[in-house]
C-alpha cells in the first residue's frame, strides 16, 4: 500500500504568505479608517457648508470670467472719474480710490490666494512630510541634525520671516510668496510626520514585515506611511486657510504680491484710508478674505474630527 506524499509549502512561500497578509492587514486598517472617516464627514453640515463655498472658490479661481464678463487687465478698465462711487444696480460693489470695479477686483483676487495656498501647502506637505519620515524612519545623528534644522527655521514665526525675508528680497508674484511661505511653513509638517513615524515604526506588523524580509523602502511607503497619513491630512487642509490669511497680510503691508497683480491685501490696504467715506471699497474684498479664510478653516475642523482617532 502506498503512501500519499503531503507537499508542504517552502520557508520561502510561508514568509512570502505571511507578508501579503500582514500587508492586507495594514491596507485594510488604513481602508477602514478612510472609509470611516468620510462616512463621518457626509454626515457633518459643517462639511457641506464648507465644501460649497470652497467649490465657489475654486470656480471664481479658474474660470473667472463665469462670474464677471470684465478683466481687470483690459484697457480703459479704471477711470477716475469713478473713484469711490459707491454700489448701483449695474456695479454691485462700487469702485475703488482709481476707478476699478471693485466686484471684478474681487474676483479675479481669488485666484492668486487659492494659488498661493494650494501651492504652499503642496509644498511644505512634499518638503515636511519627507524629511519628517527620513528623520523618524533612520533616527540617530540623522534625526538630531534635521531637528535641529527645524528648529532653526521654526525660531521664525510665518509671517514675522516673512516679513523679514521679504523686505529684504522685495515683493512679486504668487511664486515668490509660495515659495517663502514653503521655506518658513514645513517645519510643522515635519514634527507631525516625524512624531507619528517614531510611534508607528515599532508597531507589531511593522516588525512582522522586516523579519519577513521587507526592505527599508517597502516598509517605509507600503506599511509606515498610510498609518501616518490622518493627521498630515488635518495640518495641512487647515493650513490652507493659514497661508491664504498670511498673503494677504503681507500684500497689505506692501511687500508680498505687488501691482499689476490684484490681491485683496492690496485692495484692503488701498481702501484703508478712506473706510470712513467710502466703507464698501474696504469690507467687500475683507468680507470675501474672511469667508475664504473660515471655509478652510471650518473644513480642517471637521476633517480632524473624521480622521483622527483621538477625536473620535
Amino acid at each position: 500500500m502506498s503512501e500519499k506524499t503531503i507537499e508542504r509549502p517552502t520557508t520561502d512561500e510561508a514568509a512570502l504568505a505571511k507578508e501579503i497578509e500582514a500587508d492586507e492587514k495594514a491596507a485594510a486598517r488604513q481602508a477602514s479608517l478612510l472609509k470611516d472617516g468620510w462616512a463621518d464627514l457626509r454626515k457633518r453640515p459643517m462639511f457641506i457648508v464648507s465644501g460649497l463655498v470652497i467649490l465657489l472658490l475654486l470656480a471664481l479661481a479658474v474660470v473667472p470670467g463665469l462670474f464677471t464678463a470684465r478683466s481687470p487687465f483690459s484697457d480703459g478698465f479704471c477711470q477716475l472719474q469713478n473713484s469711490m462711487t459707491p454700489p448701483t444696480s449695474g456695479h454691485l460693489f462700487g469702485y475703488d480710490v482709481q476707478g476699478c470695479d471693485i466686484y471684478t477686483r474681487t474676483v479675479y483676487g481669488a485666484r492668486n490666494s487659492i494659488i498661493v495656498g494650494v501651492v504652499t501647502t503642496i509644498a511644505t506637505t512634499l518638503i515636511g512630510g519627507l524629511v519628517g519620515m527620513l528623520a523618524g524612519l533612520i533616527g540617530g545623528w540623522i534625526d538630531a541634525v534635521l531637528s535641529r534644522v527645524t528648529e532653526v527655521f521654526s525660531a521664525l514665526p510665518l509671517l514675522v520671516g516673512g516679513l523679514l525675508i521679504m523686505s529684504i528680497w522685495g515683493g512679486g508674484d504668487v511664486w515668490s510668496v509660495s515659495l517663502i511661505m514653503a521655506v518658513l511653513g514645513w517645519p510643522q509638517v515635519f514634527r507631525i510626520m516625524r512624531g507619528e513615524v517614531i510611534s508607528n515604526k515599532y508597531n507589531d506588523y511593522v516588525a512582522a514585515a522586516r523579519a519577513l524580509g521587507a526592505g527599508p523602502g517597502r516598509i517605509a511607503f507600503r506599511h509606515i506611511l498610510p498609518n501616518t497619513l490622518a493627521p498630515v491630512i488635518v495640518i495641512t487642509t487647515m493650513n490652507l486657510g493659514v497661508y491664504i490669511a498670511a498673503e494677504a497680510a503681507l500684500s497689505y503691508l506692501g511687500i508680498g504680491i505687488q501691482y499689476p497683480n490684484i490681491s485683496w491685501g492690496l485692495m484692503i490696504s488701498d481702501a484703508q484710508d478712506r473706510f470712513l467715506t467710502s466703507p464698501h471699497a474696504l469690507l467687500f474684498p475683507a468680507g470675501a478674505l474672511s469667508i475664504t479664510v473660515l471655509a478652510f478653516i471650518m473644513l480642517g475642523d471637521v476633517v480632524r474630527d473624521a480622521f483622527d482617532p483621538k477625536m473620535r
